[in-house]
């Protein structure tokens, strides 16, 4: 073959130096599924993000006339396309943000309820059909207002249109709540405990003098309306009257209807009292929203208008074959597939031709969801909500509208949080879009998704400094024979079953009649001192099980439902999230660890700093004093590129360094302050190993597998496994000596095969030391290294929420009905 033909058959990388590459030249096959696999911090997403997609992003710009992307550390990448980077990023915090606004599907229902939606004439109480009326479009105070004519009666009226169906705007909206379906309310179990009396503490917020005064105001009241004193009264035995004055206070609406005719106080000493609610509103108003004194006393719930429905009375009570939109929110992706199909030959000719377009586009969009392991969510799920992995394939789902070609598609971990069983459908979803004659480069770990993968690439062969260098590529089956690949020999390696899991022997977790979303009153037992794995297929009710019920075991129990009983004898519940744990540019890190202040002492007690009288906080890149006021100590400057995403560029003033050079010039054993951030995990042990308190952090986040992290590497740079290992890292750091229930999602998200070995050791050393730990887990080496397993299903969503299997590792594979134990020790 010509070197035309070969050339243009390969992406050509010479000579990468970008972060821990080391001078590395690979070929890369296009228009090919394309796996990069490797130990965590190996180089994978440098190679693939910084380097690949960086140099796309710069030469397409430059090509239509834009500057300011800098060229990665490389000499130079030949045969590139324009890129698109689908990573593990999560969607925004807003709550207004769903499933059903992010992928349109939601804006094409209520384009079908605009159209076709049934309602009731309020002329002749008649049903009438949109698509049966007349209408006329009036201009009315700037605005255009459709109106439309009853088919009975003739009766004008407003129009129900697309916009009346949606939460978001001023004609769909809950007045009440604002189209949110929630509004905030006081928790009244946790602001008093009625079996005691005041003088006991019944209201939890007063405290200490606080108490006093307040029993004394309340009894002035009590005088004022001629009302027996509290006299250690329990709670529960108080009149109507003195509940409505304690919890309302003397100004209420709720004190002037009941003790009519009787006048205000006019001080605080003749009985003026605000009330223990009031003032928990007052105090809300004033602060402008949740503080943590506020937040153990509030919980949101659904909206008393709307009842959660986020829409108007009108725009709910519509119909569309018989059903309200709000109701088509509630289901699953799966279920609204089949109502789509259901309509489709329901209706009329002429009535299908003005909504097949929407119809046909709700389908495609679907059954893409579907296929990619998400059909169990439902279109009014807020994308806040989300796990990483949930957000990462829906923006993966969406690719598919695209039929462009040529397009090199970077994706981070697209199974993350996927059952074994769901990874087939993520893999087709790949394989349609290399078929479409796009080049698939993705970062995994999943040995399901190299098998499939027509070139696999081994980066390696260690993390941070000790990797960088390509160690292997080509195909799975040849990667299996290479002695140098570190994952070829762990894929290679014959599986041990454990023997001798930990004996049930402290006791139980009890979990009663949990019906929390989509659980069906399940009752299950989680053995103290062990660790137990929950598992099943995504959307099947793992998370809610443990996140939202044991999690909130320390909550009264309310109607005999989600009763937890047993963890009275914890020290603490610590629940270890993939919520990102800092979303701040400044927290890194040796910030977020507490590493930073250590390294900061050391730097101030120097000689070299007090000759200079420098202090601890000149070594600080938060405060003005030692640091760069051109870039305020982060080492970089934001450029904006209009249409395009920001771009860092590296601090003019400093040259990236983030101090002055009067701090920069003091040394610890050679290195500044700035060379220490730049080291890695590991790299800071070797520096600081007479340093106790430093070796100590150093080592836990050694321990949770992440020894290639920068000091200085922002949090919101790390994958939503890394920032849950770095919170649990944290956690582990302020509990030392404790006895606790540790609750962990998912915590093996980003880490390499032998890097979960690495962490089962910290995992059991946990449970050794008294702990218990439960994890929400998809990832068969967690399962299988389990003392117990429960196993959730048998599908997701409304098919989902019920227990399976209970027991140990084998218990579970040999349980036929089980879906996870088709997967173990295979």
């Amino acid at each position: 073959m010509e070197e035309s033909n070969l050339s243009s058959a390969f992406i050509y990388v010479s000579h990468a130096t970008e972060g821990n590459l080391k001078d590395i030249s690979l070929k890369i096959p296009k228009n090919r599924l394309v796996v990069l696999t490797g130990l965590s911090g190996s180089g994978k997403s440098t190679l693939a993000v910084d380097t690949i997609y960086q140099e796309c992003q710069r030469q397409y710009l430059e090509a239509i006339g834009y500057q300011g992307i800098p060229k990665p550390k490389v000499q130079s990448i030949r045969n590139l396309s324009p890129a698109i980077k689908i990573t593990q990023s999560e969607y925004g915090r807003n709550p207004r943000s769903s499933v059903g606004t992010v992928t349109n599907i939601y804006t094409e229902l209520r384009m079908i309820y605009e159209k076709l939606h049934e309602r009731i004439c309020p002329s002749c109480q008649k049903k009438i059909r949109a698509s049966l009326c007349r209408e006329e479009t009036e201009k009315v105070e700037g605005d255009f207002k459709v109106y439309m004519f009853c088919s009975h009666c003739g009766y004008r009226m407003e129009k129900l249109t697309r916009s009346h169906f949606s939460f978001n705007t001023r004609e769909g909206a809950c007045k009440a709540c604002h189209g949110l379906g929630e509004v905030m309310k006081i928790d009244l179990e946790r602001v008093i405990n009625e079996d005691l009396s005041l003088e006991e503490g019944a209201v939890a917020y007063w405290d200490h003098a606080y108490k006093d005064y307040s029993i004394g105001t309340v009894n002035a009241a009590f005088r004022h309306y001629g009302l027996k004193q509290s006299d250690h009264r329990l709670v529960k035995d108080f009149s109507e009257g003195e509940r409505i004055l304690l919890l309302y206070g003397a100004e209420s609406e709720e004190a002037e209807s009941f003790f009519k005719g009787v006048k205000v106080p006019k001080k605080v000493a003749d009985g003026k009292f605000e009330g223990v609610l009031t003032t928990l509103w007052r105090r809300l108003h004033e602060k402008g929203g949740i503080t943590a004194q506020l937040e153990p006393y509030f919980r949101t719930g659904p909206c008393d208008k709307c009842h959660g429905d986020k829409l108007e009375e009108l725009p709910r009570s519509a119909l569309v074959e018989g059903r309200p939109i709000t109701e088509l929110s509630g289901l699953s992706l799966a279920e609204l597939l089949l109502w789509v199909e259901d309509i489709e030959k329901n209706l009329e000719m002429d009535e299908k031709a003005m909504v097949e377009v929407y119809l046909q586009d709700m389908k495609t969009k679907l059954k893409r969801l579907i296929r990619g392991g998400i059909g169990y969510l439902s279109l009014n799920r807020q994308t806040m909500t989300l796990s990483a992995g949930e957000a990462q394939r829906m923006k993966l789902a969406a690719t598919l509208d695209s039929t462009l070609t040529g397009i090199i598609y970077i994706m981070d971990e697209p199974t993350v949080g996927l059952h074994p069983k769901d990874t087939a459908g993520i893999m087709k979803i790949l394989k349609e879009l290399r078929d479409l004659g796009n080049t698939v480069l993705v970062i995994e770990h999943d040995p399901e998704v190299m098998k499939e993968a027509d070139h696999v690439i081994d980066m390696g062969p260690g993390g941070g400094s000790f990797g960088g260098e390509v160690i292997f590529e080509g195909t799975y089956e040849e990667i299996l024979k290479d002695p140098d690949s570190v994952t070829g020999t762990y894929l290679s390696r014959e599986k041990r079953i454990r023997s001798h899991p930990r004996m049930r022997l402290q006791g139980f977790i009890e979990v009663r009649n949990a019906d929390r979303f989509n659980l069906r009153s399940i009752d299950v037992d989680i053995p103290k001192g062990c660790m137990t794995s929950v598992t099943g297929v995504s959307g099947s009710g793992k998370s809610t099980l443990v996140m939202e019920v044991l999690a909130g075991a320390d909550a009264k129990e309310r109607a005999g439902r989600n009763i937890v009983k047993g963890t009275d004898d914890f020290d603490e519940i610590i629940t270890v999230e993939q919520s990102a744990v800092s979303r701040m540019k400044r927290s890194n890190v040796a910030t977020y660890s507490g590493l930073y202040s250590e390294i900061r002492k050391v730097f101030g007690s120097l000689k070299e700093a007090k000759a200079l009288d420098l202090t601890a906080k000149d070594f600080s890149f938060n405060t003005k004093g030692g640091r760069c006021e051109r870039c305020e100590g982060l080492g970089y400057v934001t450029s904006n590129m209009l249409f395009f995403e920001d771009v860092d560029v590296v601090c003019p003033e400093c040259g990236g360094k983030q101090f002055n050079e009067e701090v920069l010039s003091v040394k610890y054993k050679e290195h500044s302050i700035h060379e220490v951030l730049q080291l890695s995990v590991f790299e800071a042990q070797d520096l600081f190993m007479e340093k106790r308190n430093m070796t100590k952090i150093l080592k836990l986040l050694m321990d949770v597998g992440l020894s290639y992290l920068q000091l200085g590497q922002t949090l919101r740079t790390l994958s939503g496994g890394e920032a849950q290992r770095m919170k649990l890292a944290k956690d582990l750091i302020q509990s030392e000596g404790k006895r606790n229930l540790y609750l962990i999602d998912e915590p093996t998200t980003g880490l390499h095969p032998i890097d979960v070995e690495k962490f089962l050791v910290l995992l059991n050393k946990m449970v050794d030391a008294g702990n218990t730990v439960v994890v929400v887990e998809h990832n068969q080496q967690i399962i299988e290294a389990s003392d117990w397993v429960i196993d959730l299903g048998p599908e997701g969503g409304i098919h989902g929420g019920e227990v399976i299997a209970e027991g140990t590792p084998l218990d579970v594979m040999r349980n036929p009905a089980s879906v996870t134990g088709m997967y173990l020790f295979h």
